[in-house]
């Protein structure tokens, strides 16, 4: 990761004006149940290229208990998961990639700098930085706790043949 300044300023967002709480999420993005990492969406901006989001975990979460007892940690995994997830709601919103559906392309550049635990709330900040349109979306993103950095690098995105997906899963 290049840089340790946010990608976008604190001061450009507001985590208490919500602009998309879980259902709106839903409406773009299909994970459910367990896997969805986001909890709500607070700056979305077309014009730069960014969006704004995060995840709050909770003693309930299903890592918590395996991920580690004793000491849970939110597993960079799902930090990772949850910032593709923020990727893909705003390439969905926007229509940047002129795809049905994103999928995971790849990670490249990913530090971990410090841990999310149980009752966090992980802020999430994704730039958009290579479109091509059809083929793959490139973003920056980073993840914050307190406004501490925890998890940063880029995520690449590719459009996934849905159709051919759900066809595969009808047919057992």
């Amino acid at each position: 990761m290049a840089s340790k300044e946010p990608l976008v300023p604190f001061s450009d967002y507001n985590l208490n004006v919500v602009m998309a709480g879980q259902e709106g999420i839903r409406q773009y993005n299909p994970q459910r149940h367990d896997m969805e990492l986001l909890t709500a969406i607070v700056l979305e901006d077309v014009n730069r290229g960014v969006i704004v989001g995060y995840l709050d975990t909770s003693p309930d979460d299903f890592w918590v208990r395996g991920h580690m007892p004793g000491m849970p940690l939110l597993p960079g995994v799902l930090m990772c998961e949850a910032a593709a997830q923020l990727a893909s709601y705003y390439v969905q919103k926007y229509d940047v990639m002129g795809a049905e559906m994103m999928g995971f392309g790849g990670l490249e550049e990913v530090r971990f700098r410090g841990t999310v635990r149980p009752g966090d709330r992980l802020v999430i900040q994704c730039k958009q930085i290579r479109v091509r349109r059809g083929a793959l979306v490139i973003c920056q993103f980073q993840g914050y706790v307190d406004q501490n950095l925890v998890v940063g690098g880029q995520i690449r995105g590719i459009p996934l043949p849905a159709d051919a997906l759900r066809a595969a899963d009808a047919n057992g």
